[in-house]
């Protein structure tokens, strides 16, 4: 899978993709991600990609031909699959999104800044705008990093257990049940003894159990039809 990123702050996503399962990722070969400063695409020699919005209001809105210049250049190079445009308008990030996306071979994803993008780059060449929640960030840098993250772990060959994302809370709808692992017994609180009965079919059945419960009490709009 390839991964472009349109940005005017590329530091921002340095550090997020050289670690973990990202950087595994991309050493395999199974991801690449670049990251395009939306400078090189700027309308004039100071590098503005900028402008007082319309109508006047504070906050100033990304000009639509650095945008349009962009993805049209970039799109000589690949044929994306998805145009994503990062804002905490779109359609809320989930497993299933992340599911999805993970089974596509080119996205390009633009990050939003300062108040918006041009209405027309929207209606034009986004096929997908994503939210990852109800709130605003300075940027669409983070958030960006945060879709990259839960595509890239998705991809057959990424984890080193291929079962690992199959049993992430979400993928079922459900939350996922509690973990334990090493002492037995810590400070006087035990592993539950159905963990230790050495019985898969009893531990799958109790970790439903939990996964059903905590869902309920945490998460019940998860539950709902």
């Amino acid at each position: 899978m390839k991964i472009d990123i349109l940005t005017v702050l590329p530091e921002l996503l340095e550090s997020p993709f050289q670690h973990s399962i990202l950087k595994r990722a991309k050493e395999k070969g199974l991801l690449e991600i670049r990251v395009h400063h939306l400078r090189q695409w700027a309308v004039n020699e100071y590098g503005q990609v900028d402008d007082y919005q319309y109508g006047g209001g504070a906050g100033m809105v990304m000009m639509p031909e650095p945008l349009a210049n962009a993805i049209e250049a970039l799109s000589k190079e690949a044929h994306y699959d998805e145009v994503i445009y990062m804002t905490p308008d779109g359609s809320l990030l989930d497993q299933r999104m992340s599911n999805q996306l993970s089974l596509k071979e080119n996205i390009l994803i633009i990050c939003g800044h300062y108040k918006g993008i041009d209405q027309r780059i929207r209606d034009q060449f986004v096929t997908l705008e994503v939210s990852i929640g109800s709130y605003v960030l300075s940027g669409g840098e983070l958030a960006a990093a945060v879709l990259v993250d839960t595509i890239g772990r998705l991809l057959p060959g990424v984890l080193n257990d291929e079962t690992s994302a199959l049993f992430d809370s979400f993928q079922d709808d459900l939350l996922a049940p509690p973990v334990y692992t090493r002492p037995a017994d810590f400070r006087g609180a035990k592993v539950p003894e159905i963990l230790l009965s050495g019985d898969p079919k009893k531990i799958e059945d109790w970790r439903h159990e939990q996964s059903l419960q905590r869902t309920q009490e945490r998460r019940p709009d998860l539950l709902e039809p």
